[in-house]
Order: C-alpha cells, then structure tokens, then sequence
C-alpha cells in the first residue's frame, strides 16, 4: 500500500469513528497489516501539523509461543502420545521414543488417560485407559488465539505459561483522534520558503512544515583520533597539570653511546645484542659525540670514578658508535641531562616525553616490535625515595589509581630501582603497571650534574592503560594492518578516572 494511500485510509476510518477515535492495533487487525507499518504511518500523520492527536497506550495481552501454534494444529503432547497407543498396546521404550514420548507421557499419566503393565512380556507396556479424551489443552490455546483469552482463569493461563505455550506480551499501541486541522486529504508541505514563492505571492496560501528546534543535524565527515592518541593527550595534560616540560623525542634513531654507555650499560650487556635490538646497516655508525663527556664515560666504564669501581672492561668505542632504532625514551632522558649538566648554574627541572621505542619482540597478543613509552624524569638536589614514591602517589592518583605497591628491582641506571603495581578492582589482584627508580651517581656525574643532584624517574606503557580503557584484548586490533577502522572511528572520548 503506497504511503499516501496508507494516511488518507486512516484519516478516512479516523473520520468513520466520529467523535471518538481509533486505536492503532485494531486499525492494523482491519486493514490487515502490521502494527508497525500503521505506526509508521501515524508518526508521519504527526509530522504534517495538528491533523491527528496521538497518545500512546500500553496494554498486555496473551500470545501463543511457537509450541503451542503447533499444538493447536496438531494436538496436546500427551493427546499425541494417547493417539499413538494401538488396541494391543505399545512398549513404554517405544513410546518414549516418539517426539512427544517424554513430554506427553508424564502429562497423560498424570490425567490418567493410560496404564502401564510392568508385568508385561519385553518390558512394561503402555494402554489406553480409557475410550476417548477431551485434550482441554488444545481447546485452551484455541481460545487465546481466537482473542478469547478472557473465557480462561488466571490459573490456567498460568499454567499454559509454565510450560512455555503461552506468553504475556506487552503491546505499546497509539490512541488517535481528530485534530484541529483535521482533513481526509494529505497535503504535502513545503519546507523551503523559496524567492518564487515571495514574488507571486503563493506563500500565503501554503502549508509550511513547523521547524523542529530540537532534531539533531547531520554529523559531519571529518577526521577521528586514535584511541591511543585520545589516551596520549590524558597523560600529556596530567603531565603539564604537574608542572612537566616536554622533551623533543623525534629521533627515532639513536646511537649506542646515548641509547646505553650513557646510562652506564656495559657493553656486554643482553639487552645490546641483536635479538633484542633493531641496528641500522645504513647509516650503520655515529660519529659526533661530545668527546669530553665520551671519555669520562669509558672511563666509569672500564676503571671506575666517581666513588664506583665501574665494570671492569675494556670499553669499544666502535660498540658505542652503532645506529640503532632507540629500546626506550630514557635516550632521551640522558640528552635532556646532559644539557641540563652544561649550563652555568643547576636549576632543578621536570620532564617529560611520550613517544614510541622499538624492541625486536616475539610478537604476541601483548607485544609489538614497536609500541609507545611514557616516562618522567625530576632533577632537583636531595631527591630520595620518598620524593620518588610521593610523585608516583600524585601521578597515579590523577590517572584513577589509588591502591600502589612497590616492589624492588633492578636496572642497569638506577639504583635503587622499583615495580609499581596497582591493585586491580575488576581482577581482585595486584597488577604491575610501571617501573622506576633512582638514576646512579655513575650516569649524573660524568654529564657534569653538581654532585648532590639527584633524579628520580618512571616510566610505563600507553599500549596497556589504551587496551584495558577500551576493553581491548588483542594488541594487534589496536595497533597494525589488522585494525579495524570503526573502531577508531565509534571509540568515545578518553576521560581518565582522577
């Protein structure tokens, strides 16, 4: 039925009723169509000005399930089984077996329309007991369908209910009548006032659509961060909030010598080998390096200072030369510092940077070849532990997390050295959510920091705290050619629980 058609045969039967008016699921009943089809058709009889009222209505009423439209067709379970009982009689096993065996038979024993015989030849046989049965339950159902729900007790639909062959629903129905520019003939209005119209003057004889005020517009295409940038910027601005300072980390490329030497990491050390590490072939070697600085950093190395025995090697300055893709932002860190060492007068500073690092990992549903690192650094002179844990408090506080624990660690660049974890509500455990620690004397001092400056640091993951804010499992849904990208585009606005 066209649309047109459709409002004009409600506007007729609505004109039919009177002064009255009609409900909208006795209108579908009469012209044979769905109840929301002619609901549709309501709402659009409404959007045309003050020709209908509608109220909307809500009423509950009985409706046979799947099961029990068959069993109007085809009988009660327990009248199948009775049916299905010969003269002579039928094997309890065979019987069960029928489709409605199990069900029919405990309801046709209860009703005692039939017998068993335990006593008989190859197992207990059933029989009828009696003639014929009146299967009230069919009759029952019957009823319902043909809207004489009424002609039954509650306590009989009720039971119909329990074995699932009726259910009360719920029907949410539109009471309409006439309204004050009621009319049987559906006049399209116009929604432009165009200068036409103006100039010959047909405006003042047409029908205007009323604005809706409160209709929301058409979203519009544009571009969507990434949920890891949305979490990015929460971190960044608790950072700033703290009173940090950014530090430049666009070099993605480093050196061995700031990448390790620098952060007093013997050369031998695991984490400098190739499993671990991504080095360049091309350009494979650094070759500007404070030089100064350079030998005050072989020397902690190889024979000690600075009140350390060092490591006790012979330190290469060929390894310190090798280009690499940068294991972590604490490259940066050491640059920051070692600038920081070069001015005329210490003055104490808070840093900080969130950017990616590269790593030669197993790639798993947790770990990348490339992922992102935050860390904050603090130089201030007289720093202990207690600073550091005090920081870590007012850090993590502003990112929701209350409950910390540490535990003692150990990195090559600080000592002492802490894992931080959080207890987590929704796992009821402890879960590890950072490291930190104190930088040794053996990196400050050979920048040329005073002595009695000391600086405290951490650092996290932005992959972990951006898959547990999203509820993702996987990290590749997150970062790599298998993301999806309506997630990035449906992913809401990151607010971080401070």
């Amino acid at each position: 039925m066209a649309e047109r058609v459709l409002l004009e045969t409600l506007l007729r039967r609505l004109q039919e009723a009177g002064d009255g008016g009609a409900d909208s699921a006795r209108l579908a009943h009469s012209l044979d169509l769905d109840h929301q089809v002619v609901v549709g058709a309501i709402k659009s009889l409404q959007t045309l000005g003050d020709i209908i009222e509608a109220e909307q209505r809500s009423y509950k009423h009985w409706e046979l399930t799947e099961e029990g439209k068959d069993i109007v067709g085809k009988g009660s379970h327990e009248a199948r089984v009775f049916d299905a009982i010969p003269p002579n009689g039928i094997t309890q096993n065979e019987l069960m077996k029928l489709p409605s065996g199990k069900v029919g038979f405990s309801k046709a024993m209860s009703n005692k329309w039939i017998r068993i015989d335990k006593t008989a030849e190859g197992g207990p046989r059933a029989y009828k007991a009696m003639d014929s049965i009146d299967d009230s339950v069919k009759a029952k159902l019957l009823l319902v369908q043909q809207g004489k729900d009424n002609a039954l007790e509650d306590k009989e639909k009720n039971e119909l209910k329990k074995r699932k062959l009726l259910s009360e629903v719920t029907l949410k129905t539109y009471w309409i009548t006439k309204g004050s520019s009621f009319s049987t003939t559906v006049v399209k209005q116009d929604t432009d006032l165009t200068p036409e119209m103006i100039a010959n003057g047909s405006w003042q004889e047409r029908k205007f659509k009323p604005y809706n005020f409160d209709a929301l517009g058409i979203i519009p295409e544009c571009g969507h961060l990434h949920p890891l940038m949305k979490v990015r910027t929460e971190f960044r601005q608790i950072f700033l909030e703290m009173g940090f300072t950014e530090m430049p980390t666009n070099n993605f490329i480093e050196s061995s010598f700031w990448n390790f030497d620098s952060l007093f990491q013997p050369q031998q050390h695991p984490a400098r080998d190739q499993h671990d590490t991504f080095f360049l072939s091309d350009p494979a070697l650094a070759t500007e390096f404070p030089m100064d600085y350079l030998e005050r950093v072989k020397m902690v190395h190889s024979v000690g200072g600075y009140g350390s025995q060092g490591y006790k090697y012979d330190w290469k300055i060929e390894e310190a030369q090798k280009n690499l893709l940068r294991t972590h932002t604490t490259a940066v860190s050491a640059r920051m510092l070692y600038k920081l060492a070069q001015q005329e007068v210490f003055r104490p500073v808070k840093y900080f940077s969130i950017d990616r690092v590269f790593r030669n990992e197993t790639l798993d549903a947790t770990h990348l070849a490339e992922f992102h690192q935050i860390e904050g650094v603090v130089a201030d002179y007289d720093l202990t532990l207690g600073d550091l844990m005090g920081v870590l408090q007012q850090f993590f506080t502003k990112l929701g997390i209350t409950k910390l624990r540490y535990k003692p660690a150990f990195n090559p660049y600080t000592e002492p050295s802490m894992e931080i974890f959080s207890y987590h509500e929704g796992l009821k455990k402890w879960v590890e959510v950072g490291n930190s620690g104190v930088f040794r004397p053996e990196m400050l001092l050979p920048m040329g920091l005073p002595e009695g400056v000391c600086v405290i640091a951490w650092g996290l993951s932005l992959e972990r705290p951006t898959m547990i804010k999203y509820g993702i499992n996987n990290i590749r849904e997150l970062v790599g050619h298998k993301v999806n990208l309506q997630m990035v585009y449906d992913s809401p606005v990151c607010r971080l629980a401070s």
